[in-house]
């Protein structure tokens, strides 16, 4: 994981569960199993704000611990079965929290000392006598719930699901609070990335700001001369900026071009603070080189900085494809806007890319500016994003919409490789999935794909089925 945004940290409620009677028989076992809590405990606040409502033993406790954990609002709630319990305590909390319920099956040994067990040691290892009855409840119950077992400590497995559930609890909190912009119009003719706003903010809650292009240009106009100098050093710092190369599209920068790109970037920082944005979607199809076309021609520097500090922005109009770019991002593995772009079939790898923004913290090296003379199926001419991603594992996050116009996620795991890429002033990397190109085109594009996607760094399958799960979204792994 890169990083964590503020607005990824979810506040994650736990409580634990254990059977009254227990505590005169064998005295120390209370305070002994709390301190397993406390432990949990601990090590959830990493990953976000604890709410915890300690050891719940009965019925009666189950309604004052409901009560707490329903007015925390809490993202996700972990059941700790400490020790036998039953389901009369949790059934209660899971209904009135209303939130996504994953039970906890740690064991404190990965052994027992079978020679010389007790019934009080036995009582503070046997947390799998009570999860499968929790789990026939929940089902009766039509409670959705995940289940992670494993030893207490030190098990990198367990605890691995356990913060994926967290980092998907965070992503999840920022979609349904975020603010999206939509600037402009989605690219005609795309059918596949038309998006019902209010089926979208249905499913998941997220509010989507109409902006016209007027909102940007405005901004735009009353950037100064010191902003502008300061942006001009922000893009010099960041990018490094090339040459003409063979494409008889590209130029070399002037420096009217990189003064036009950091205005534009100014304007487009105004843009997202004023609106208080999460995510920017943007198109502008232009009209005779009018000051919209040449304001749109010129975002994609800024946008690529946007995108690096947290608010991503996926061109030609696709929300879909924002929403993607925003969960891989807040999974802390960037989210960068991209497209299938070619198959190598003879090597077995595909390039994955696009015109437009890149998720600048995922570069692999320094990602490079160049000036094209036109943008290929667009209006207008300026400064475009030239990088590849990190090399090593990547995933990707598709984001669509099926016949019923319900939300579907799409998710793939490969790995980006080194080797030669264009240099056209696009994205683009290369990266082998475990199928061979051919199949793996066939395989998504049957599933019925929105054609943009989201390319992050890192394994985030796991993660990213826990976001589907959370947000109520069929997942579909294509591999």
């Amino acid at each position: 994981m890169l990083y964590t945004r503020p607005d990824a940290r979810p506040r994650i409620g736990i409580f634990a569960i254990g059977l009254e009677a227990y505590w005169p028989q064998f005295p120390s076992l209370y305070e002994r199993l709390g301190g397993y809590l406390r432990g949990i405990e601990a090590q959830l606040a990493g990953y976000g704000e604890v709410i915890s409502v300690g050891m719940v033993d009965t019925a009666e406790a189950a309604q004052t611990a409901a009560a707490r954990l329903a007015s925390a609002e809490v993202d996700l709630l972990f059941v700790y079965a400490a020790t036998y319990a039953t389901s009369s305590t949790v059934l209660p909390i899971v209904q009135r929290a209303k939130a996504p319920v994953v039970l906890l099956n740690l064991q404190p040994t990965a052994t027992l000392d079978y020679a010389g067990m007790t019934t009080e040691e036995w009582l503070a290892n046997c947390s799998a006598c009570c999860v499968p009855e929790l789990g026939g409840a929940l089902t009766r119950a039509r409670i959705p719930f995940g289940v992670v077992s494993g030893v207490l400590t030190n098990d990198p497995r367990a605890w691995g699901e356990i913060g994926e559930w967290c980092q998907a609890a965070g992503a999840a909190h920022a979609v349904r609070r975020a603010r999206l912009g939509f600037l402009g119009h989605t690219y005609p003719g795309m059918l596949d990335m038309y998006s019902d706003f209010t089926s979208v903010s249905g499913q998941l809650g997220s509010h989507i700001e109409v902006l016209e292009m007027d909102d940007l240009v405005k901004r735009v106009q009353s950037v100064t001369a010191p902003q502008v100098a300061a942006k001009i050093n922000e893009l010099r710092a960041t990018f490094d900026f090339a040459q003409a190369a063979r494409d008889p599209i590209a130029a070399e920068i002037q420096p009217e071009d990189l003064e036009w790109s950091a205005r534009v970037a100014v304007g487009l920082d105004a843009l997202a603070k004023d609106f208080d944005l999460s995510a920017l979607t943007y198109y502008y199809r232009g009209v005779d080189g009018n000051e919209n076309e040449r304001v749109t021609a010129g975002m994609i520097a800024g946008n690529s900085l946007l995108t690096a500090r947290g608010i991503p922005c996926s061109g030609e109009g696709d929300l879909k494809n924002s929403l993607a770019m925003l969960i891989m991002d807040r999974l802390g593995a960037g989210g960068s806007y991209t497209e299938i772009y070619a198959m190598d079939l003879a090597q077995g790898f595909m390039l994955l890319g696009h015109d437009g923004p890149m998720h600048l913290a995922i570069a692999e090296g320094k990602p490079v500016l160049r000036k094209l003379k036109l943008y290929h199926g667009k209006s207008g001419f300026g400064v475009s994003v030239e990088c590849t991603v990190k090399h090593g594992p990547v995933s990707i996050l598709g984001v669509t919409q099926g016949a019923e116009s319900q939300l579907k996620f799409l998710l793939g795991e490969g790995t980006s490789i080194p080797g030669p890429t264009f240099h056209i002033g696009n994205t683009n990397s290369r990266v082998r999935f475990g199928i061979d190109a051919a199949t793996f085109v066939n395989r998504w594009t049957e599933a019925g794909p929105t054609h943009h996607c989201a390319l992050g760094i890192g394994s985030q399958s796991g993660a990213l089925r826990k976001v589907g799960k959370l947000l109520g979204i069929e997942t579909v792994t294509v591999a």
